[in-house]
């Protein structure tokens, strides 16, 4: 790739969150001599966890797997709060001076390739919303998959007349006061299950009701084999080796999942009685009725949530709901649920690609149309590549992956004297089977638009394994000169 024309870049990364910061790193150290920088359309970096900001944010992984492969954690906590996750992001950012290539306040609107130029021509849109372009030749999408600026909330029939105050996480009031006021939060997710114990400290009464319960898992905030490591081995040992136990069990238990899941879901259950006692309706609040990893384990550490539950300082209730009401929520049993706070943890709205149009030479593309190549690329699509984390593991270790592939591609395109590269069917992958690009999960925010992304096929390459095991030999070890990848 040329750097001759000083407006061509050879790489754009769109977004400056936990995958755009660990991208750039890998690709300063892999592809030293290529000019890039980092799209972010908000005006900090650190993406989710900068944006969020609701009591008690925290990882649901540990920061051992969600952390970088580069950079050990070295915190005594292994699931952390939001800020230190944050600072270590930005920690990140300034060791290896990528803050300086972050362009803030551009909001990816339209990208559109040409074959001409063998280049992606970006439309950037700003603050005052006037717009600018960019042209690259690579582009690497680390956007993530949700909208950051509207969150998932269904309407609620008289939502109008409730008289107290309605929030949601993902635009949490910095003001909010929340101290001896009774507490209602709508879900059963990672986002529910971290606020109930967190408002419980100051609030009168925190309800947190659910349609339907979740799995959840306990387990202590600090890895007491990652702190013990440190203390006799350099960090960057003590970090390789954690990572390495934490995966494996991340992969243990997930293999549990789909072949034994009778016995993960006892296993489950059993903790959660023996947590909450045996008066506890467990059959009704934490037994879901599909099986573990049919959608994502919560994680609560140290027991928070359970212990606000025991303590009465939180309560879990498993209901419809009828309407809202002036002062709550009116349950389809009867049972109204007095509110002065509303919280609708109902999750969020995902999107393809930042939300961005993109087109082939002027042509409009709809990504639902393409195959998805290894989960990174797309059939017929050049010089693209983007990051979509594991649902069953740390998001990080795929994004990790996914940046060390970018550049071993770039690398790869070098050695042949190549400006461009495009996934292409072969004749016996012609008729695949069509499978969702996340398939065997059934959460409803990804349902809500899996139609909307690639497709994956039957047979490798074009498969999303969602299995790091697999996607090292893939993504790192397997040759790039496959038949599929076509250089131009």
């Amino acid at each position: 790739m040329s750097n001759e024309n000083k407006d061509l870049l050879d790489v754009v990364i769109v977004g400056a969150g936990l995958s755009g910061i660990g991208a750039a790193v890998m690709l300063q150290q892999q592809c030293p001599d290529k000019r890039y920088c980092i799209i972010e359309a908000r005006q900090s970096l650190g993406g989710t966890w900068d944006l969020f900001r609701y009591p008690g944010i925290r990882s649901d992984s540990d920061m051992h797997t969600l952390g970088y492969r580069f950079k050990p954690w070295r915190d005594a906590k292994a699931i952390a709060d939001g800020p230190s996750i944050l600072r270590y992001v930005k920690e990140t950012a300034a060791e290896h001076g990528v803050d300086k290539q972050i362009r803030y306040g551009q909001r990816l609107v339209a990208a559109n390739w040409s074959d001409v130029d063998a280049c992606w021509t970006l439309e950037l849109e700003q603050a005052d919303d006037s717009v600018v372009t960019q042209r690259c030749r690579m582009l690497l999408m680390c956007s993530g998959y949700y909208r950051y600026e509207k969150g998932h909330t269904p309407e609620f029939e008289g939502q109008a007349d409730f008289r107290g105050q309605l929030v949601h996480p993902q635009h949490w009031p910095q003001d909010l006061d929340y101290s001896d006021k009774r507490v209602v939060i709508i879900g059963s997710g990672a986002t529910a299950m971290t606020l109930a114990p967190a408002m419980a400290d100051k609030a009168s009464h925190v309800v947190m009701l659910q349609r339907s319960p979740t799995y959840v898992v306990s387990m202590p905030d600090r890895d007491r084999v990652a702190n013990a490591l440190r203390r006799v081995l350099p960090d960057t040992w003590a970090y390789a080796l954690t990572r390495f136990k934490n995966v494996r069990f991340q992969q243990w238990v997930y293999r549990q999942s789909r072949r034994k899941p009778e016995k993960l879901k006892k296993r489950i259950l059993d903790m959660v009685r023996k947590e909450l006692g045996p008066d506890y309706d467990v059959a009704k609040h934490f037994t879901p009725s599909y099986n573990p990893w049919d959608q994502r384990l919560c994680l609560v550490p140290n027991a928070d949530l359970f212990q606000s539950i025991r303590e009465g300082r939180t309560e879990v209730v498993t209901e419809h709901i009828d309407r809202f009401t002036e002062n709550g929520i009116l349950l389809k049993n009867g049972q109204e649920l007095a509110a002065d706070i509303i919280v609708t943890a109902t999750g969020l709205n995902m999107q393809i690609m930042g939300g961005a149009q993109f087109s082939l030479n002027g042509k409009p593309l709809d990504f639902a149309d393409t195959w998805a190549y290894k989960g990174l690329m797309y059939s017929g699509v050049p010089n693209l590549v983007m990051t979509f984390g594991y649902i069953n593991a740390s998001w990080t270790l795929r994004a990790d992956l996914t940046a060390e592939f970018f550049c071993r591609l770039i690398n790869y395109m070098d050695e042949h004297d190549a400006r461009v590269v495009r996934p292409t069917l072969r004749e016996e992958d012609r008729g695949m089977e069509a499978r969702p690009f996340i398939d065997d999960f059934s959460a409803g925010y990804m349902q809500r638009m899996m139609h909307r992304f690639p497709k994956q096929g039957d047979r490798a390459p074009w498969l999303n394994t969602q299995d790091y095991g697999k996607d090292r030999k893939l993504l790192s070890r397997d040759s790039l000169d496959d038949g599929v990848l076509v250089l131009g």
